[in-house]
């Protein structure tokens, strides 16, 4: 299905510049995506893939990964079937999903592509999506997020009545898109034309799909002793009080919920890269040594990626560079005004699932043109907080492991993200309006 898809927008792209004599823009467009596929993303993101991921190793080594994953472990069974219940990747994905979820993407997206590695060392047909690697993908593009960050500050930021008011509306549209991207994915790994390649073909490189996974060992947690429970206690205690503090001194502010997943967000990634070499030195891990042997990874992961982002960046700042997203909004008219949704938002939500600054400009640009309190800013802000950059997410993923054959990933990650946009529309109706 990727493959169509690319396929569309490159030759879409290139046909309507050439009809609308914008061949140049085009060029300038192809040029900036590879550029910025490389300088803005693959290399900033080894850089901060070397950072989590020898935090990673730590956690993995000292055997908190081992515990954290227990306190899941009977969901994630269920949701992950393929996938032995003591694996690494486990834990892996419990620190994605809670990274997602408070808003912590600088986090979230090392800590998933460190949960792929661990998918891919028990799949059997190299390059091609396994099925707990499809369910994976579709709760990272459709995972749940507490807090909207990035739109609350934005309408804060244009003197927004009361910014946080679409906090509720975009928990509900995520909410809608997580159950909705979790529902399709199981029902369509069933359908026959995405169903797993025979095994029998892939036996002879089983081997090769591993041989790159290297996974640390971990002993089984050691118990504390009176003293060491005491300096981790104190330490938590530590990030407890800021929390407290911080939510004491935000009396003006939203409510007593939203100040406090606020606060949380704010203290959370000091507070994981200080707890996990405390822990693992605790536990009489090397904590130099394994920090910088889990670090290692990072820029060979950026290396891996880098091809998936050109293809997509490039294809996608084709077709918006030739107008494409302009001639869909025109086209698509009478459509908005039967379901309700304003023509300034329409371009957002067709970029939303390519590109999330991209995106993130727009809602920026509708806020300045309708105003931070009208309904255009208050609906464009709960889709950004309710949707996710899917064919972002799934370059960068299944590219850190070489998948070629994504399988139903992008369908069940597209109708997350449509299951988003319809929630965002009836909760906006019926609360703004």
């Amino acid at each position: 299905m990727l493959n169509y898809l690319w396929l569309g927008l490159i030759l879409c792209g290139v046909v309507l510049g050439v009809l609308t004599g914008r061949t140049e823009a085009l060029t300038a467009a192809t040029f900036d995506a590879c550029k910025s596929s490389l300088m803005t993303i693959a290399l900033p993101l080894g850089a901060v893939m070397a950072l989590w991921l020898g935090i990673m190793r730590l956690a993995e080594k000292s055997g908190a990964v081992e515990r954290l994953s227990g306190l899941l472990r009977p969901l994630l069974i269920r949701l992950f079937p393929d996938v032995p219940a003591d694996h690494p990747a486990m834990g892996a994905m419990v620190m994605n999903i809670a990274a997602n979820m408070l808003g912590l993407g600088n986090a979230a997206t090392p800590l998933g592509l460190r949960a792929m590695q661990g998918l891919e060392s028990l799949n059997p047909r190299p390059g091609t999506a396994t099925n707990a690697m499809c369910t994976f993908l579709a709760i990272n593009t459709s995972s749940v997020q507490l807090i909207p960050a990035t739109a609350v500050g934005i309408l804060a930021a244009a003197g927004a009545t009361h910014p946080t008011a679409i906090i509720g509306t975009a928990l509900v549209a995520t909410t809608c898109s997580f159950l909705t991207g979790i529902t399709s994915v199981k029902l369509l790994q069933r359908l026959p034309m995405f169903a797993l390649p025979p095994l029998e073909h892939a036996v002879g490189t089983i081997l090769r799909s591993t041989e790159n996974v290297v996974l640390p060992s971990s002993a089984p947690p050691r118990p504390f002793s009176l003293w060491k429970k005491l300096l981790l206690g104190a330490y938590v205690a530590l990030f407890a009080g800021t929390i407290c503090h911080l939510v004491s001194s935000q009396v003006s502010g939203p409510s007593i919920a939203i100040t406090v997943i606020q606060s949380i967000s704010l203290v959370a990634i000091p507070f994981l890269i200080g707890f996990f070499p405390l822990y693992a030195a605790l536990q009489g891990v090397s904590v130099y040594e394994e920090f910088v042997e889990g670090a290692k990874e990072g820029i060979q992961v950026a290396l891996r990626i880098f091809p998936y982002l050109v293809a997509i960046l490039v294809a996608v700042g084709i077709f918006r560079a030739a107008g494409g997203i302009d001639i869909l909004s025109r086209l698509l008219a009478p459509l908005l005004d039967l379901i309700g949704l304003p023509s300034q938002v329409l371009p957002m939500v067709l970029v939303r699932p390519m590109s999330g600054s991209a995106a993130t400009g727009l809602f920026a640009e509708i806020v300045k043109a309708c105003g931070p309190d009208s309904y255009a800013a208050q609906l464009a802000g709960t889709i950004l907080g309710g949707t996710e950059t899917t064919l972002y997410v799934l370059a960068v993923y299944f590219g850190s492991v070489a998948i070629r054959r994504g399988r139903h990933a992008l369908a069940a990650g597209l109708l997350a993200d449509a299951a988003g946009v319809a929630a965002s529309l009836v909760i906006c109706r019926l609360v703004f309006r």
